[in-house]
């Protein structure tokens, strides 16, 4: 099929109709941007009215967030970045999840002014990964360590959801032993990054076998999506992307993904806009946003909009808006980025995140090639955090948090409104704890360096000490303790992927 013929048949709108209302979707630029206006001034007592709401566990609505956004005074937003951090521990305690991406094509027939990927982007080298190159690059994540992968498409008909669910396949299918310990290990989930689909196609790709599908608007403020994201193009259809994880719900895919590209417009208007978003898909299907993403526009080949856009947002900016979306939406997932640098990354990392990706190449083929550097003509951005997966999984450990490469909820049914009902009730959080420490565990014996594993090795104590002394898991004469710790000297005498 001929490129054009391919891009008119892939938009469906009478897909989106059912979910708008009033014939109208749910983001109203003008009242976001009123909101943001009438919210300037808060009180300290509201402030920390609403610090204590979001500590209790409950979303914030958008005129509570828009005060947040507009804090000035020091002390009030240390109180907010202690509360940041208390959420993330309450819902889902001490553990950093780690994954790796893994792009396939960066074929696009868009032309998104910031993207590397743009089709007019002339300095771009195009490529698409075979599936022997798929199943290659999938052997070096795993010797890495990471059992948790997301996988990033360009859009495009050689890249469509029949070559998707066909590279998914091909990655649950690799096995490779781990180079310390010779134990068999494979990836055990697979989450996506891709382009709006109709519901038929994400009924494939769910078939295929994902994890979470994840879509980001880029930005929600109308009149910047129009420019950045040109009306001749796919990506310019402002509400085939809005709806796009409705459709994945209606699909049956439970899990749906986030976020916002922030240096496109007013950050404060973003963060807004993720609220809204998060409140429509609760309000749709009684389930919100399994994660949310908070990438910031990073230099991009080709893309003077990557370096100039007036909207690129400060460090301390940055933190200001993950520590807000951290109280506003207390309990999906938070995942920060390797666009950051690693110094910014773990300070960002203490206001409440719970994700994030490690020992990451952006190229097309670039894990196999083993490239030193970033190669800019085949990559869609610049990444800043270069470190091996075993470097963060150390700074992490020094900062006493355990790093985890759990995919147990998809395994136990523990997705869409199951674990986010868990969540709110901070349940889910007491599974992640005892799930963190078995993968942790796996990843000692399997490939820490002498370094990570001393210091892994008292993290694991302390874990250990912690779970004995909650009395979730001593109820019952302390049913699930005994379990876990079975489970526990099981990895230790050599088995693999056991969970709770």
């Amino acid at each position: 099929m001929m490129v054009k013929d391919w891009i008119k048949q892939v938009i469906k709108p009478e897909e989106n109709e059912k979910f708008l209302q009033n014939g109208k979707d749910f983001i109203n630029d003008e009242e976001l941007t009123n909101t943001l206006k009438s919210n300037t001034n808060p009180s300290n007592e509201e402030i920390r009215e609403i610090i204590a709401k979001s500590k209790n566990i409950q979303a914030l609505t958008i005129d509570e967030t828009a005060k947040l956004l507009h804090v000035t005074d020091p002390e009030l937003w240390q109180e907010i970045n202690e509360a940041a951090l208390e959420i993330k521990r309450k819902v889902y305690d001490n553990r950093i999840v780690f994954f790796a991406p893994l792009y396939c094509s960066n074929l696009c027939v868009n032309n998104c002014a910031y993207c590397g990927f743009r089709s007019e982007n002339k300095h771009e080298k195009r490529r698409i990964l075979t599936i022997d190159e798929v199943i290659k690059e999938t052997e070096y994540v795993l010797d890495n360590g990471h059992k948790r992968m997301i996988m990033v498409y360009g859009e495009h008909p050689q890249s469509d959801v029949n070559y998707m669910a066909e590279t998914i396949k091909a990655v649950y299918s690799v096995e490779r032993k781990a180079p310390k310990s010779g134990r068999v290990t494979s990836i055990r989930r697979v989450n996506i990054n891709a382009a709006p689909m109709s519901i038929a196609d994400l009924k494939i790709v769910k078939e295929a076998g994902i994890g979470t599908y994840q879509v980001f608007q880029e930005t929600y403020h109308k009149e910047t999506y129009r420019k950045v994201h040109p009306v001749n193009t796919l990506k310019g259809d402002y509400n085939w992307r809005l709806y796009s994880l409705h459709r994945a719900q209606e699909a049956g895919i439970d899990d749906v993904a986030i976020g916002a590209l922030f240096g496109l417009y007013d950050w404060r208007f973003e963060v807004l806009g993720l609220v809204a978003h998060a409140a429509d898909l609760e309000r749709t299907f009684g389930v919100g946003p399994h994660t949310v993403s908070v990438p910031r526009i990073t230099p991009a080949l080709g893309s003077q909009l990557s370096t100039e856009s007036k909207y690129l947002v400060s460090d301390d900016d940055f933190k200001k808006l993950v520590a807000v979306i951290r109280l506003a939406l207390p309990y999906p997932g938070l995942i920060i980025t390797c666009r950051e640098q690693p110094e910014l990354k773990n300070e960002v990392i203490k206001l409440g995140c719970t994700q994030t990706d490690a020992s990451t190449k952006i190229g097309i083929g670039a894990y196999q090639e083993g490239l030193p550097k970033q190669e800019l003509d085949s990559e869609q951005f610049t990444i800043g955090d270069q470190r091996s997966l075993d470097e963060n999984i150390y700074d992490i450990a020094k900062m006493g948090m355990i790093s985890s490469f759990c995919t147990a909820g998809y395994r136990c049914g523990r997705t869409g409104y199951t674990i986010m009902g868990m969540l709110k009730n901070c349940v889910e959080g007491k599974f992640c704890k005892l799930n963190a420490v078995l993968t942790f565990r796996e990843y000692l014996d399997d490939y820490a360096s002498p370094k990570t594993k001393e210091l892994g090795e008292k993290l694991i104590e302390e874990e250990i000490g912690q779970i004995r002394n909650q009395e979730f898991f001593m109820k019952n004469n302390g049913k699930i303790f005994n379990e876990f710790m079975k489970n526990y000297e099981q990895i230790k005498s050599g088995s693999r992927d056991i969970f709770i």
